[in-house]
């Protein structure tokens, strides 16, 4: 089958997924006809704010919150990673201790890299060789003194690890510091509930849960010690200036409705048995190791390693076959920097360029799987005939 030919695997969907179009029907009245401000006065201005708010209920029923003031609309994942770290740190003081994790998304690491540059202590919890959390080492670092903020994400982006986060919460919770998780690959894959829970903050981006790009959400606990981000306007209950996205919006409404049913309907039980079939014939290539605990983990994310080959390389032959991977985190694709998180985890360096992540969604079939398997063993080995390493 030549390129041109190739019918379109897309397996990347931790990086983004496919708009439903349900989302797309949802979104559709409010380009054209219903595209007043949410923020005018006029009653065609004011039917919209109710569209914005009936999004903004139903996003916090999704997140089981114990009002719907407690979130907030944002532009992705990133800004309201942002917000939720900055936003705090000003609120709580100079002396504030960050505690994060080593493996987090660059949307925290890079904000908690620029505070600890403003003279802020950031204390970067590590990993086990599986991508959990040093258990020992984060109470450690709740034991020291000052206010405290601590940011750890639900589950790695990369390899799919959970972190046990309403333990953590607890545990936050009970030296008074205030937590938030960047929540962006969990919702939508486990339930959750910051109603009965610790958690303070959480973040996630609608793209990754079959919304568009553009719109994110940031819950915050009735409370919880925050200031604005952006200014210039009221929106938001003066939380997060600017109009209101009011499309995006409303397919965000209609994408966690879609994603709560996908919870209750035991469609995540099929998708992780497309993961678990990919990984055992994955698994029968020579060599091949899977990246991550194999017990706390997304349904839908299989990360392994083909040692004494590029990732990169994989990932051209893949695409070339019409199938669409990862070597890591979007966010950082294009760079030659292994991944931190492999590193982090103390990936052998055999192992550590020759990962390739496959992240699945409701849209993915047994034929995505085949697809994958029918080519993989031939590029692994024409690739390790080439491979410097000899093997």
């Amino acid at each position: 089958m030549g390129k041109s030919e190739s019918r379109l695997c897309y397996l990347d969907n931790n990086a983004t997924t496919r708009v439903a179009p349900e989302v797309v029907a949802e979104m559709l009245p409010f380009f054209t006809e219903r595209y007043g401000n949410a923020s005018s006065m006029h009653q065609f201005g004011g039917a919209v704010h109710s569209d914005v708010q009936k999004a903004r209920e139903k996003v916090a029923a999704f997140l089981d919150a114990q009002t719907p003031a407690e979130i907030v609309f944002t532009s992705c994942g990133s800004e309201s990673d942002n917000q939720a770290i900055f936003g705090v740190v000003e609120a709580l003081g100079e002396s504030t201790v960050v505690i994060t994790s080593a493996v987090e998304h660059p949307a925290v690491l890079q904000p908690c890299k620029r505070l600890e540059e403003r003279g802020h202590t950031v204390v970067r919890v590590g990993v086990h060789g599986n991508g959990t959390l040093r258990m020992d080492e984060y109470a450690a670092a709740l034991a020291l003194p000052g206010p405290k903020l601590v940011t750890l994400m639900w589950a790695n982006n990369e390899t799919g690890v959970l972190f046990p986060i309403v333990e953590c919460a607890r545990m936050a919770k009970a030296v008074g510091a205030v937590f938030h998780t960047d929540a962006t690959q969990a919702v939508g894959k486990v339930p959750i509930s910051v109603r009965n829970s610790d958690i303070d903050l959480l973040t996630f981006s609608g793209h990754k849960i079959h919304a568009p790009k553009g719109i994110g959400v940031l819950y915050i606990r009735r409370g919880t010690p925050i200031r604005p981000f952006l200014l210039g306007g009221h929106q938001e209950q003066s939380r997060r200036a600017g109009t209101e996205n009011v499309p995006y919006i409303v397919g965000l409404g209609k994408a966690v409705e879609l994603a709560g049913s996908e919870l209750r309907s035991g469609e995540l039980d099929r998708i992780r048995a497309l993961r678990d079939r990919l990984q055992a014939g994955l698994s029968e290539i020579p060599d091949t190791v899977v990246n991550g605990s194999l017990e706390f983990r997304l349904p839908n994310t299989l990360n392994v390693s083909f040692p004494y080959i590029e990732g990169e390389a994989i990932l051209y032959h893949l695409s070339d076959a019409g199938i669409c991977a990862s070597s890591g985190s979007a966010c950082t694709s294009g760079s030659l920097e292994p991944s931190h998180v492999l590193r982090a985890m103390k990936v052998p360096f055999t192992s550590l360029h020759g990962s390739v992540r496959f992240s699945f969604s409701r849209y993915n079939t047994d034929e995505d799987v085949q697809q994958v398997l029918s080519v993989m063993p031939g590029i692994v080995r024409t690739l390790r005939a080439l491979s410097p390493f000899g093997h």
